[in-house]
């Protein structure tokens, strides 16, 4: 099965994630997304560390997120992908902000195009962009479009959909 889980910063999305992961009973593969480009984020990336179990594995794999999810899903294998909106911010936008249409194109056609087609265990963590007001500026904008494009498309894909609120699971789906 395949579960999308959604929520804003600080919501309780990964820590849920992390708990499904846990039951499943399956061996996790921890798929990090996230680029330690700073003190703050070096920080969030070292919390998540810190309270995931030792016999997970991780792979920190910013772009090419289908490929990893081909290479290692499994009918045997849980993975934990967190988060999509990191990695959509690593292939839409380049380190000075520039949009990179083939690259965001072609990554988002992959990573649908696995999904489709992958018969292991599953789990995607995402941040709930779309619901604060309309952003001022055209680069915000455009994330937030394609982070509500994205997440509507997994969603058609997933067998389950949960919004995180504080702590609290709401299944979607």
């Amino acid at each position: 099965m395949i579960e999308l889980v959604l929520g804003g910063a600080r919501s309780g999305k990964s820590r849920y994630a992390e708990r499904q992961a846990i039951d499943s009973g399956l061996p996790v593969l921890y798929l990090a997304t996230a680029e330690a480009g700073d003190a703050e984020m070096r920080a969030r990336i070292a919390h998540h560390q810190q309270r995931r179990p030792a016999e997970w594995q991780t792979l920190e794999e910013p772009v090419d997120l289908a490929g990893a999810i081909r290479t290692h899903a499994n009918p045997e294998c849980c993975l934990l992908i967190d988060c999509l909106t990191l990695w959509l911010s690593n292939v839409l936008f380049d380190r000075r902000g520039s949009i990179q249409e083939q690259l965001f194109a072609a990554q988002r056609a992959a990573l649908l195009a696995v999904l489709r087609e992958c018969k292991g265990r599953v789990i995607m963590v995402s941040n709930e962009v779309g619901q604060g007001v309309v952003a001022a500026d055209a680069m915000t904008r455009r994330f937030v479009d394609e982070a509500g494009f994205l997440h509507q498309d997994l969603a058609q894909i997933c067998g389950r959909v949960v919004l995180v609120t504080a702590g609290l699971p709401q299944q979607l789906k």
